[in-house]
């Protein structure tokens, strides 16, 4: 079953949809420079937990979906080796950047010059690995190559109680960083 929103009408509410996801990013201040680079530091922790939660909210939401027969999963192969360099190549970009890609465009709609330079090296770097794209298909995706799994295939658990062990996880996740975030007062 399909949702009833298809077509030319679907592709017309991606840009209100685009513009609230800019707009959460936004007042998340994910979309602020020193927000991702403090992460990386090790400093601030907000990136970390939006992601996570979007994971887990995004994950049951499509789990439901799937459940209700208005969703298919889609697996991409696990090609093990194109999966660390391409997340080496991305975390090093973000990092030089500042921004991941949708921070970037957001930080870009609130006026940001340095995001919109950035934006340049994006396309540039699309455009370098549409061009290499044959030769990584050739020489790294067959490398590690696991074909189309999941970690149910791997460790038969059931999809909700994944879900239900990454919940736990981020829970404690957020009370450690929680503890470790507060300023600590002297006596």
């Amino acid at each position: 079953m399909n949702l009833p929103i298809t077509g030319e009408t679907a592709r017309w509410l991606a840009i209100p949809f685009g513009m609230i996801f800019g707009l959460l990013l936004h007042r998340g201040l994910v979309a602020n420079y020193n927000t991702i680079v403090n992460q990386f530091r090790l400093k601030d922790f907000t990136m970390l937990k939006i992601m996570v939660m979007a994971v887990l909210v995004g994950g049951i939401g499509v789990l439901a979906l799937h459940g209700m027969g208005h969703a298919a999963y889609h697996i991409k192969p696990a090609n093990l080796l194109g999966v660390a360099l391409g997340a080496a190549l991305f975390g090093i970009g973000m990092v030089v950047y500042g921004y991941c890609p949708g921070t970037g465009l957001a930080a870009i709609a609130t006026g940001s010059l340095h995001a919109l330079v950035g934006l340049a090296g994006m396309l540039v770097g699309a455009g370098l690995y549409a061009f290499s794209f044959a030769w990584v298909e050739a020489h790294i995706q067959n490398v590690g190559a696991q074909g189309k799994i999941r970690l149910p295939d791997v460790i038969p658990l059931p999809d909700w109680a994944w879900f239900a062990i990454l919940a736990i996880v981020a829970i404690n996740l957020f009370a450690l960083l929680g503890r470790r975030m507060r300023p600590r007062t002297t006596t």
